[in-house]
């Protein structure tokens, strides 16, 4: 990897040395989040084995004026491609001005060139993330904005739709609690994946989550009774909790254990001094994308970048590719053992 220089903006790769810094100047940019730091990097090292080209940009020596987290990924699906970031929600470019933004999009040109990728991809949050690369519009993000109430001041803010649901979950004796081991998580998330056709992530994804971020990261379970009824990996993450794994127990559908666990995690985190809560991105026109909009939230299209290298048109790994369509509905009648086994080979090609 090169140094590149734009008006008064270097950019250069990233060293362990920077760590401090970098996750610094994430916690301290407005379109900072959890992918963006250091830990994230760690998790898909360890787990994936992907290989970072992490950039720093800095006016000075020593003096950040823009990062941009990335990994070069190969594999036989895909080919070679560069992502910002991978399993992410949220990732691109966070600068401080236009120079610093441009000089990062000039080296990822320049990287993509050198490594002959396939496609540039850049999951930004915000359009002022953008690099002038082809918009990829597919997903939509919700947050709710928080503040301290209590629980029926919380469910007067809420949609009627969802309010019934979730009163109708509190009339049974559904509890929360942190989780002290990845076992039951992972168990119903097995269960969850095949259900819904999708391959299932390494145990060790969230064991490595976990321990990169620590106080940044937390699993809760829901029981209804001596039942698992819910689970839930969560980012706590400058005054924004964010719910990013989720699963739920199929036998207790008709009971709303999914807007227990959801109306449970935004009172505590309003209770907590929160000020946000994420419930991520959807698809659009999906169940996932109709659930969240009936909570309190605000929706926003993601503007995500593609930039196409050797490919001459944008690729199409949903649901809503025919091939993909068929092999979610091959996977849901797969045995759980065969999903459990297979899905941490396969997550992987679909980052």
């Amino acid at each position: 990897m090169t140094d590149s220089t734009r008006m008064n903006c270097s950019v250069r790769p990233y060293h362990d040395s920077d760590r401090a810094a970098w996750d610094r100047y994430v916690e301290q940019h407005p379109y900072g989040s959890p992918f963006h730091l250091i830990a994230w990097k760690n998790c898909m090292q360890a787990t994936f084995g992907y290989t970072p080209m992490y950039l720093v940009a800095e006016s000075t020596p020593g003096h950040l004026c823009g990062i941009l987290p990335l990994f070069l990924i190969r594999n036989f699906l895909q080919g070679a491609v560069l992502v910002s970031s991978p399993f992410a929600v949220y990732g691109g470019v966070l600068a401080s001005a236009d120079d610093a933004r441009n000089a990062l999009a000039d080296e990822v040109r320049a990287l993509a060139t050198r490594f002959q990728v396939q496609h540039v991809e850049l999951r930004n949050s915000h359009p002022e993330q953008c690099c002038g690369f082809d918009r990829i519009a597919r997903y939509a993000t919700f947050t709710q904005a928080l503040h301290p109430v209590d629980g029926e001041t919380l469910l007067a803010e809420i949609p009627k739709k969802t309010r019934n649901l979730i009163r109708k979950a509190l009339k049974n004796p559904f509890q929360s609690r942190i989780a002290t081991n990845l076992d039951a998580f992972y168990g119903l998330l097995a269960d969850t994946y095949r259900r819904l056709g999708t391959p299932l992530f390494p145990r060790s994804h969230f064991e490595n989550i976990l321990r990169e971020f620590g106080p940044l990261a937390d699993v809760r379970e829901v029981f209804l009774e001596d039942k698992l009824a819910a689970v839930s990996l969560n980012f706590l993450f400058r005054g924004e909790m964010h719910t990013y794994y989720a699963a739920s127990n199929q036998d207790l559908l008709s009971l709303a254990p999914n807007n227990f666990l959801y109306y449970d995690h935004i009172l505590w985190a309003c209770q907590n001094g929160y000020r946000s809560f994420d419930f991520g991105r959807s698809k659009y026109d999906t169940g996932n994308f109709d659930f969240k909009k009936h909570w309190a939230t605000e929706i926003r299209d993601l503007p995500y970048e593609m930039l196409l290298v050797r490919r001459k048109t944008v690729p199409d790994f949903t649901p809503k590719n025919e091939s993909f369509g068929r092999a979610i509905q091959i996977w849901r009648k797969l045995p759980l053992p065969v999903t459990k086994a297979l899905g941490p080979f396969l997550i992987r090609l679909f980052p």
